[in-house]
C-alpha cells in the first residue's frame, strides 16, 4: 500500500524516482496485492493491481537511497541483511516520518477486516504526504 500511495503522490508532483516494495516471506513471492488493499486504494484513485510481491534483497541497499520498514520484524530482517552501517543509515521506520524517533509500527492488516486496511491507509497516507513533501523540497530523511 505504501508503494502505491507514495508513487501516486510523487507522480502528481512530477517528482522522478523509483519506488518499490518488498517483503521477507517467500511464500508471498509472485502474489498480487491483497484484494482488500486493492479496494482500499482504488477508492482513492490509486491502482496497485500491477504490483507483484518480491523478497527484499541485499541489492536493494544499492538501488535505493532510503528504505522504510513497517515494523520491528522488518527492521530486524533488514538488519540481518545489511552489509555495514552505511546500509543501515538508509533504513528507518516509515512512521518516523510523522513521529520522529518513535519507531511506531504500521500494524499488519492481513488478519483483519477491510476496516484495518482503511486504518493502515490513513497512517501511510499521512507519512507519504510528509515524505513526498520532503523529497520534492530536497530534504533528506534524517
Amino acid at each position: 500500500m505504501a508503494e502505491g500511495i507514495l508513487r501516486e503522490k510523487l507522480q502528481l508532483l512530477n517528482y522522478p524516482g523509483t519506488i518499490d516494495s518488498a517483503g521477507f516471506e517467500n511464500f508471498h513471492v509472485g502474489d498480487p496485492p491483497d484484494e482488500r488493499a486493492i479496494v482500499t486504494l482504488r477508492k482513492r484513485g490509486i491502482d496497485i493491481t500491477g504490483h507483484v510481491a518480491r523478497l527484499f534483497s541485499v541489492k536493494d541497499f544499492d538501488r535505493f537511497d532510503q528504505i522504510y520498514v513497517m515494523d520491528s520484524y522488518h527492521y530486524s530482517n533488514i538488519s540481518q541483511l545489511a552489509r555495514d552501517d552505511k546500509d543501515m543509515e538508509k533504513v528507518d521506520y516509515i512512521m518516523n516520518v510523522v513521529y520522529p524517533c518513535s519507531n511506531l509500527p504500521v500494524k499488519d492488516p492481513w488478519y483483519n477486516e477491510i476496516s484495518a486496511f482503511e486504518k493502515v491507509y490513513d497512517q501511510l497516507n499521512n507519512a507519504c504526504n510528509i515524505l513526498a513533501s520532503k523529497l520534492v523540497a530536497g530534504v533528506s530523511k534524517k
